[in-house]
């Protein structure tokens, strides 16, 4: 029986299929009766699910994190869709592929790492580059890169996406080389490749995109400066002030104290840097967006991070 996907499902669908739980909670109708509210999830959304019958006996069966195999009919409430569950059992990881619940990058993992260590070999300090394929040439480092999410929410939120996102911002540093004048391209480059090193272990992606403990308290910032001035340290007569202006690259990337960032960027390859890292993520985010636009429709959704909807037109280019 093929698998059925979240965005497959239409109103009186006959439902049976692999699902994540995000949410599960127990409430009390307007009538007393108790049942189950959930959160369902894959790799290609969300789905409200309700259990009517039995639900305090459907209760202790499984967790909020658990994979659970359930029957069910799709019904439409308020103009969205939810599933009506008649049945259910807890599954265990083994018995399921990740992939099913995790969305990914549409390009292949080792052929955007490969191009990203081609360009970062093109960098003519010698320093800078050997700081770069310290952790491009580290397998336990890139086995994470190539896997991790650019974020949990915002923006190149699938696996692969930070390779993406990475690798994108560098192709645009590249493109600007010989726009302006006086800029330290070398540096640049480097700071495009490595400023975002730190989610690797501020983020967790094994079933879910969450924060891990130390991304929650540290944050991907300052873990990205730590595992920068670790691999400096390692590299003989690297030059303290292209450590110091590297460093404030991560540090000042985000632009603003209150979008995260540490510092404000005071070098003009900070300023290129955090400008080109916003413009990528912000242009993933509103396409990705897009794509959840229903064919036909003009217009998406109220998108609440960027406070307005976006014109699609015919949708022919997205």
């Amino acid at each position: 029986m093929a698998r059925t996907y979240i965005d497959q499902i239409r109103e009186n669908d006959q439902v049976e299929g692999i699902f994540w739980v995000k949410e599960k909670a127990m409430i009390t109708s307007r009538a007393g009766a108790p049942y189950l509210r959930l959160r369902l999830s894959d790799r290609t959304g969300e789905i409200e699910g309700r259990i009517w019958d039995g639900a305090e006996g459907f209760f202790p069966l499984f967790e909020r994190g658990d994979f659970i195999k359930i029957k069910a009919q799709a019904t439409s409430y308020q103009e969205r869709l939810q599933l009506n569950i008649k049945s259910l059992k807890r599954c265990e990881e083994g018995d399921i592929s990740l992939e099913d619940f995790l969305p990914k990058s549409a390009r292949e993992p080792e052929e955007m790492l490969t191009e990203l260590i081609e360009i970062g070999q093109t960098i003519e300090n010698r320093y800078l580059r050997e700081l770069v394929m310290a952790f491009m040439q580290n397998e336990e480092f890139t086995s994470s890169f190539k896997r991790a999410p650019g974020a949990k929410r915002l923006h190149h939120v699938y696996l692969g996406g930070l390779l993406e996102h990475t690798l994108s911002v560098v192709k645009l540093i590249r493109k600007i080389k010989d726009h302006y004048k006086g800029i330290n391209h070398d540096l640049l480059l480097a700071g495009g490749i490595l400023h975002d090193v730190g989610k690797v272990r501020e983020l967790s992606y094994d079933v879910a995109f969450d924060y891990t403990d130390e991304g929650r308290l540290l944050g991907h910032i300052l873990l990205g400066v730590e595992m920068v001035e670790k691999e400096i340290n390692r590299i003989e007569g690297f030059p303290s002030e292209l450590a110091m202006l590297i460093k404030h690259l991560i540090l000042s990337h985000h632009g603003q104290y209150d979008w995260g960032s540490p510092k404000r960027p005071k070098t003009l390859e900070a300023e290129i840097l955090h400008h080109l890292d916003d413009l990528d993520a912000k242009i993933n985010g509103i396409q990705e967006f897009m794509k959840k636009g229903e064919e036909g429709v003009r217009w998406t959704d109220y998108h609440r991070m960027f406070d307005r909807f976006f014109y699609m037109g015919d949708g022919e280019e997205r």
